[in-house]
């Protein structure tokens, strides 16, 4: 009830026209008691700038039919998109010139739409006390007018609920964008006086003719055949017609007549003229705004509102602003961050381990140890070693086939720099997902090229994520002798390396530890959503030298300088001393040798200590 009682003053504030050039509706105007009006006005970046100043222009028309006062109409704006700004708060001025001057200051914040962020803010802020807002025992009736151009990024539904249960009435303004059912979850009811609907901008002021039957008392226009070729606008005790923007009405005050000043050939519009009631306005063509003499235009420069966000360099179109990177640098897909060009993902530069972008180019690097050949892209190999190497790789739905060959790949990129051979390095590669599947065992191929190849060869299996089950599979299976393994006897290094992005869909503790007990160096690699407390389990102490994780497939390259120290036999066991029993007789004799000689550095070592403490109680004994 409430609502229709205040109804006729925002519907005769609304039927204002924006320009003082413009004629008034005739007849009498209603007149109410006190309120406090809050405007909350989307400044998003779908608003463009000519049709923000349009709806400057349009709050400064409204303002204009306010009966303004500390005892009367008490106004308050407030503008949002992805943050909430209040202009200027319900009690920040008496006078309506200081209101316009605040609006027309207005600098739009162009981000994003965040209407329930707004009406949250106008709840417990703007119609606060402490703003302006006079206390509810006063009972001043509390009204929000909500113009938007577009869908809310966020609810909009549960928060508008509560204000409307705190007492405000809210009205939802849609111009053109505008999503119809977000205005009709944010309006009070009924909703067919509080939801309102405007196809432009420009046409902005019309939406209050929607209010007009219902200024005054009885609304002679629903009661009868009143005849009007457009419109029919009651008022207390008649009626009278009223024609759309940009016509008259005839003599006969029932039919309309088109007219356009604008056709007249004397506005002076150096862009376009547009024609409204009575009167006309300039508008200028996308990328331009008006000057202050309100018809030359002058191109808009929105890389100086300082709202562009650009990385490295703003540039003005008339489509608004365009972010441009530095030379060497890429732009992103959000418009406005810049990276480094990565040549090494456009080109095919052939490097053995590593490929580094250096601006316009690349230069191929080689792991600590090895060094780069005359080709500038291979590598030399390992020293010849011994190594049971086994791969268990993540073959789960969450890997996806693309990344699964870039996991193939960064696999073979590992045996680059393996010296493979039946008495060196031996390779074993096992893929698991919901099942578990050997590829080839370690005693298979005697090349690294056999290797590459059937690495090439695999397919990628998707399904689940049972990476317990593999730990299993590689404790009882992959290191025995039938799969290639060599003896326990020669003391062959067994290398596991356990390549998941995701966490495991079983228990991994008992195989994990399992592993770790029957001597197998373990290490694990993480990429993306892969459990940094799973990786820690599976892989050996120091967890800091046997854990590698990389945020995203592309860049998983870095991994290799971190595994390199351990599967590279020259930084482990060198050539040849994994064949060496410890009870063979040379070693017993050097063995011997070294403790020997040990024992007689400490021998003279004592004998040094013993002639240094006589020397000692020599001395006290003197001084006594």
């Amino acid at each position: 009830m409430r609502g229709l009682v205040f109804l006729p003053l925002l519907t005769l504030l609304l039927l204002l026209p924006p320009r003082e050039t413009q004629p008034q509706f005739a007849g009498p105007k209603c007149r109410t008691g006190p309120l406090d009006l809050v405007f909350v006005i989307d400044s998003s970046r779908s608003v463009r700038p000519f049709e923000f100043e349009i709806m400057r222009q349009f709050l400064v028309g409204l303002l204009r039919g306010l009966d303004v006062g500390t005892n009367a109409t008490r106004v308050g704006v407030i503008q949002y998109s992805s943050q909430v700004q209040s202009v200027f708060p319900l009690g920040a001025f008496s006078r309506r010139e200081d209101m316009e001057r605040a609006i027309r200051a207005l600098i739009p914040l162009a981000q994003g739409t965040m209407t329930g962020l707004a009406i949250q803010y106008a709840m417990n802020v703007a119609f606060s006390v402490a703003e302006g807002a006079r206390p509810p025992e006063a009972r001043v009736p509390r009204v929000a007018v909500i113009v938007t151009d577009g869908r809310p990024q966020d609810r909009v539904a549960e928060v508008a609920a509560q204000a409307r249960a705190r007492g405000i009435e809210i009205y939802a303004v849609g111009v053109q964008r505008a999503d119809v059912g977000s205005l009709r979850a944010m309006a009070s009811p009924p909703l067919d006086e509080h939801v309102f609907l405007v196809e432009s901008f420009d046409r902005i002021q019309e939406f209050g003719l929607q209010f007009q039957g219902r200024l005054c008392g009885k609304d002679l226009c629903a009661e009868g055949e009143h005849g009007c070729q457009h419109q029919c606008v009651s008022v207390p005790g008649t009626f009278h017609c009223a024609c759309n923007p940009g016509y008259q009405l005839a003599a006969d005050n029932k039919r309309c007549l088109a007219i356009d000043l604008c056709a007249q050939g004397t506005h002076g519009c150096e862009h376009q003229c547009v024609s409204s009631p009575g009167s006309y306005s300039c508008h200028c063509r996308a990328g331009f705004v008006l000057r202050r003499d309100q018809r030359s235009c002058r191109a808009v420069d929105h890389c100086s509102f300082g709202n562009h966000s650009c990385q490295h360099e703003c540039v003005s179109t008339a489509r608004g602003p365009r972010c441009r990177c530095r030379q060497g640098h890429d732009l992103l897909p959000d418009g406005r961050s810049c990276q480094a060009r990565d040549l090494c993902n456009g080109v095919d530069h052939g490097c053995a381990f590593q490929c580094v972008s250096e601006g316009l180019s690349y230069r191929c690097l080689c792991p600590e140890g090895r060094q780069l050949q005359a080709d500038g892209k291979s590598c030399n190999r390992c020293r010849e070693g011994h190594v049971d190497l086994v791969l268990l790789v993540d073959g789960s739905k969450s890997v996806r086939p693309q990344n699964f060959e870039l996991v193939k790949a960064f696999v073979n990129q590992i045996v680059d720099f393996l010296d493979v051979s039946p008495e060196g390095t031996r390779v074993g590669l096992v893929q698991f997902s919901s099942r578990v599947r050997t590829e080839f065992p370690l005693g298979r191929y005697g090349t690294a090229a056999e290797v590459k190849q059937a690495v090439l060869a695999v397919e990628y299996m998707e399904r689940g994520t049972m990476t317990g089950m593999a730990l299993r599979h590689l404790v009882e299976h992959s290191f025995s002798e039938a799969q290639g393994a060599r003896p326990r006897a020669l003391n062959v290094p067994r290398v596991g390396l356990v390549f998941t992005d995701g966490r495991s869909q079983d228990d991994i503790s008992v195989w994990a530890a399992r592993a770790k007990e029957e001597g197998i160096v373990m290490y694990a690699v993480g990429v993306g959503k892969a459990v940094e407390e799973e990786l820690r389990e599976i892989a050996s102490e120091p967890p800091e030298l046997h854990v590698s994780y990389s945020p995203d497939f592309s860049t998983m390259t870095h991994l290799l300088e971190n595994l390199k120290g351990s599967i590279c036999p020259e930084e482990g066991i060198g050539a040849g001393t994994e064949l060496r029993s410890p009870c063979e007789c040379e070693n017993l004799l050097e063995f011997q040798g070294r403790t020997l000689g040990a024992l007689d550095t400490l021998t003279q070592n004592m004998a040094q200590l013993t002639a240094r403490l006589e020397d000692l109680e020599n001395q006290l004994t003197t001084r006594k």
